[in-house]
């Protein structure tokens, strides 16, 4: 098979990682890509991602069999309808179906009209109405910008003042035409985690849950950024609890999305709060998350690629019950740049991200270019992935800070109490 991978972030250097071991891959393209993903497949860094048009014309001319879809801003662009009217299999949503993701506004809607259970909400386009609202919510307030904002377009404010602050912030431009509408929602008090499910449009098959962090600094503190680390298995997915989310959540949300004449063919991402009266929804997602998808990828046992074929063919009848995962735990640390999420710093020099850290460990390449002499550097927030596979989390998580320390990159930093959760007593 010749397979095209979009995107050029952590993500995609696992995605391409695990691709590349299948026997049913013979030619692996990754556009852009990065220096990462280059040791998997051959690079088109002259394509952004959101090029619908271009990937399009690159998958004919490749003679793609199968179009893999990482970041969201692809899906929103519009490229599985692209290669959808050329005949191309795509692991991805329309964009249309997209919509769970793009918007937080259509997908709150949306578990309305089909009763998903999620926090109360509100909907504002008009500064003083949203300012209004806050009487209706008690605090802390949850504000979310509507369009995609690259994992930063949520804030929690302690207060109505903080709150007030973070409406003004976001409909006076902070995130562009993303932050048009604003979203205000009841606070959730529970445990969050990501649970995954492949869907072929009618069917869906779980496909295993992480637990991310989203605050830059230990002790989850600081800004919300796109994730500074992740584990799996995630302790909070209880045998109970992922059944109850199958049945009430991703089930009615595959079903839903069919009869609204968008079929979900991809991965649907479910944020989920373990509350006291279940799992509710946080968010959707229409992709794999970033870091969740490494650690998935490091344990998933078997090959990929049938299980990503056999969505975008709109058919997973005749693939097992579940995909085989490794009884193993895989940890993620995010290594980032100093300054990250605000103003990462770019340029900075990296060494020893490049040596092999043994069967254990892998690095994925998150935001890495090389420089004109040859050197990493780092291009991005988020640089790099050390992810580690342990008996348990613990061993994982010390396999993982161990292949951190040997990396030599001053002008990054990352989070010292990945998986705390995990290693935690709990009731």
């Amino acid at each position: 098979m010749n397979i095209l991978l979009v995107g050029s972030g952590g993500r995609e250097h696992a995605l391409a990682w695990k691709i590349a071991q299948s026997p049913l891959c013979r030619r692996l393209v990754c556009a852009p890509g990065n220096p990462g993903i280059g040791k998997h497949a051959e690079l088109r860094p002259e394509l952004k991602a959101t090029d619908a048009e271009g990937l399009a014309a690159l998958a004919r001319e490749m003679q793609a069999n199968l179009v893999v879809v990482g970041p969201e801003s692809a899906l929103e662009a519009g490229l599985a309808d692209r290669l959808a009217a050329a005949g191309i299999p795509c692991f991805g949503p329309s964009a249309k179906a997209a919509r769970l993701e793009t918007s937080k506004a259509f997908a709150k809607d949306f578990m309305e009209r089909w009763d998903i259970p999620t926090a109360g909400f509100g909907v504002y386009e008009k500064l003083n109405e949203a300012r209004d609202a806050l009487k209706v919510f008690k605090p802390p307030y949850v504000i979310k910008a509507d369009g995609l904002a690259a994992g930063k377009g949520v804030a929690i404010s302690p207060d109505r003042k903080d709150a007030e602050s973070e409406i003004t912030r976001m409909l006076g431009g902070r995130f562009g035409a993303a932050g048009a509408r604003v979203v205000i929602e009841e606070f959730m008090d529970g445990e969050e985690g990501s649970l995954f499910a492949l869907c072929d449009g009618t069917r869906a098959v779980l496909f295993g849950g992480a637990q991310d962090h989203k605050r830059a600094f230990d002790g989850d503190l600081g800004p919300n950024t796109g994730g500074m680390g992740a584990y799996s298995p995630a302790p909070v997915f209880t045998p109970e609890l992922v059944g109850e989310a199958e049945n009430r959540i991703v089930a009615p949300v595959v079903a839903a999305m069919a009869r609204e004449g968008a079929p979900f063919r991809g991965v649907l991402f479910c944020g989920l709060m373990a509350t006291e009266a279940g799992p509710k929804v946080v968010e959707f997602n229409a992709r794999f998350g970033d870091p969740e998808c490494q650690v998935l990828m490091m344990r998933l046992a078997g090959d990929v690629v049938p299980w990503l074929l056999a969505c975008a063919r709109g058919d997973l009848s005749r693939m097992p019950a579940a995909p085989e995962f490794r009884p193993q735990a895989c940890v993620c640390v995010v290594m980032a740049a100093q300054g990250y999420p605000d103003s990462p710093l770019e340029g900075s020099i990296i060494r020893g991200a490049d040596r092999d850290f043994g069967l254990h460990v892998q690095v994925f390449h998150a935001g890495t270019r090389r420089d004109e002499k040859g050197a990493l550097v780092a291009s991005g927030g988020r640089v790099l992935n050390v992810c580690a596979l342990g008996d348990d989390v613990a061993q994982a998580r010390e396999r993982a800070y161990a292949a951190v320390k040997a990396i030599d990159w001053p002008g990054g930093f990352h989070r010292s109490d990945i998986a705390w959760r995990a290693l935690e007593p709990r009731d």
